[in-house]
């Protein structure tokens, strides 16, 4: 047996933020002896086993049952030569509680008693030995002993038995090893681990097991060790069959008695590639809501479509989009065609443009940010996600700056302000040829139609003033202290505004990109990127390069690549 610690086992505290509780010191020396004398105690109960054959058994057999009555007020000589123990160890005990295992609950484990030490051994080593104070009559009977190797089913009893006059008994339960992990509360110690260690929790047997690993204990030499209780106990799966059992209390088995097998918990299972959620859901849940959203589109173009015919058929449309045919005439001075400079606007728009979208979104919905970023001269520290998008909007605001600029100066504005009340009804005509997929004429080198002009005019004059604007409010760059400025702008309503220019300028690239590859893809893209009039695939491949250096851009603008630029213009750390 392993030697007990005389220091005194601590536990949780009795109150919120105390020191464990009891306080630290050493057991009783009392306590403490007797407490080591435990297994001589057990083991002088069991008294010393012939070589031969085992005499006759603790067990109660049916022999035992009609013993002298003069046994009932004597104490066998082993049990008498047993050294005296503290009755405290023998007494049960109340059950020690401590605290709920849930807010509000009572305190665990629930009110009871225990065995003591001693009593808890003792209730095991004599299960099968008659008390003095047990009903047993008065009759004598001859010594029965079991052969050498014990039978799988015992032989009947050699007579009738008599039934202890006490109340009828329970049926004797004991507690083992089960199959089921063992629940694990907090740790002991600071930082440790969780308590008690990883195992099983035990389980109810019949006590007929326990009472036949007492019996192999009994016959067993006094020195037994705990490997050979442990194979006694594995034996003892068919024990012999006695026609008494004395009620036994539920008591845990010593670990010298009980095999201990130890299980390693399930390991959880690693989450799978369908598994993994992408923002709120699965692949399989996007897959289906994409597929969901694209068969949606597509129904609803259908029925515009239908709509739209329908609509051509009523009476005095038809004259109406005779008389407007979706533009009007320019005047004579109007330049035809595309100059350079519009050309690589409309690149640098597309690169910033997408670019500003995403990090706009990103700050929108970010939790933590993956670093931060501090101004040189000081400021606010701002997530690195919100300098790009800050940085992006200045560049996007310089070449718009210098597009607007060079529009003016050239004369080229014309063609997207509209100069003329012509231009509504035009652009209705348009709007309802589109929906009809009879597309208008395209003449867009040298005039757009009068949806074209207006939808640029409000891209170019409305919706990117009112970006900048809102943007401003929203940044660093707002001056914090002017309070009657604060009253009269409130940031409320720059966010209020400015999310919904952000969701226009998306749909605006859709269905400009849409119209473009549906409406004379290789003329289109030579106006924009090629700056010709004919049909070739020069201004595709330009367009192709153009998405290319997008989506490189798209994927470096992460904080891996970000840090080293950002910390050109201030402080970058991760938090």
């Amino acid at each position: 047996m392993v030697p007990l610690s005389p220091s005194v086992r601590r536990g949780l505290p009795r109150v919120e933020g105390g020191d464990p509780w009891p306080a630290a010191g050493q057991a009783p020396a009392h306590i403490a002896a007797d407490e080591a004398r435990i297994p001589s105690a057990a083991a002088s109960r069991v008294g010393p086993v012939a070589a031969g054959p085992p005499s006759t058994p603790a067990a109660p057999t049916a022999a035992a049952a009609s013993a002298p009555a003069a046994s009932q007020e004597t104490v066998p000589a082993a049990a008498a030569s047993a050294p005296t123990v503290n009755e405290s160890l023998r007494l049960t005990t109340q059950l020690r509680r401590g605290l709920p295992r849930m807010p509000g609950g009572e305190p665990w484990p629930p009110a009871g008693e225990v065995l003591g030490s001693v009593a808890l051994l003792e209730s095991l080593a004599t299960a099968g030995t008659p008390t003095p104070n047990s009903s047993v009559p008065a009759q004598s009977a001859p010594a029965t002993t079991l052969p050498a190797a014990a039978p799988t089913t015992a032989p009947a009893a050699a007579g009738p038995t008599t039934a202890p006059a006490a109340a009828p008994m329970t049926p004797p339960t004991t507690q083992t090893m089960g199959s089921v992990p063992l629940r694990r509360g907090l740790p002991r110690t600071a930082g440790g681990e969780p308590w008690p260690p990883e195992g099983l929790a035990p389980t109810v047997v019949p006590a007929s097991l326990a009472q036949a690993a007492t019996e192999a204990v009994a016959e067993a030499p006094s020195a037994v060790t705990a490997e050979a209780a442990a194979t006694a106990f594995a034996a003892s799966e068919a024990p012999a069959v006695v026609s008494q059992a004395p009620t036994v209390r539920a008591a845990v088995v010593p670990p010298a008695l009980a095999p201990a097998k130890v299980v390693a918990p399930n390991k959880p299972a690693k989450a799978t590639a369908e598994g993994k959620l992408y923002r709120s859901r699965t692949v399989t849940q996007w897959t289906k809501f994409v597929a969901l959203l694209a068969v949606g589109a597509v129904a609803a173009a259908g029925i515009l479509v239908l709509a739209a015919r329908g609509v051509t058929t009523l009476p005095g449309v038809p004259e109406f989009l005779q008389r407007y045919p979706g533009t009007y005439q320019l005047p004579d001075t109007t330049q035809s065609g595309f100059p350079w400079w519009a050309q690589w606007a409309h690149f640098l728009n597309i690169f910033l443009i997408v670019l500003i979208i995403r990090s706009g979104y990103q700050v929108r919905t970010e939790q933590k940010p993956p670093a931060f970023w501090t101004p040189k001269r000081g400021g606010k520290k701002i997530s690195i996600n919100l300098w790009l998008h800050q940085l992006l909007d200045v560049l996007w605001l310089v070449t718009g700056f210098i597009f607007v600029v060079l529009l003016f100066a050239s004369g080229h504005w014309i063609r997207i302000v509209p100069t003329s009340w012509e231009a509504v009804p035009n652009a209705l005509s348009a709007l309802l040829q589109y929906m009809t997929l009879d597309w208008p004429v395209e003449s867009g080198w040298v005039n757009y139609n009068s949806l074209q002009q207006i939808m640029y005019f409000l891209v170019v004059f409305i919706a990117a003033p009112l970006a900048a604007i809102t943007g401003v409010r929203m940044s660093e760059f707002w001056p914090k202290n002017a309070k009657r400025l604060n009253k009269i702008y409130p940031v409320e309503i720059a966010r209020a505004i400015h999310f919904p220019t952000m969701v226009f300028f998306v749909l605006f690239i859709l269905v400009h990109v849409f119209l473009v590859f549906a409406t004379g893809a290789l003329r289109n893209l030579n106006h924009m990127f090629g700056g010709t009039d004919v049909v070739n695939w020069v201004g595709f491949w330009l367009f192709a390069a153009a998405m290319a250096i997008t989506i490189a851009g798209w994927y470096a603008a992460r904080p891996l690549l970000l840090a080293p630029i950002a910390k050109q213009f201030g402080q970058v750390s991760s938090r």
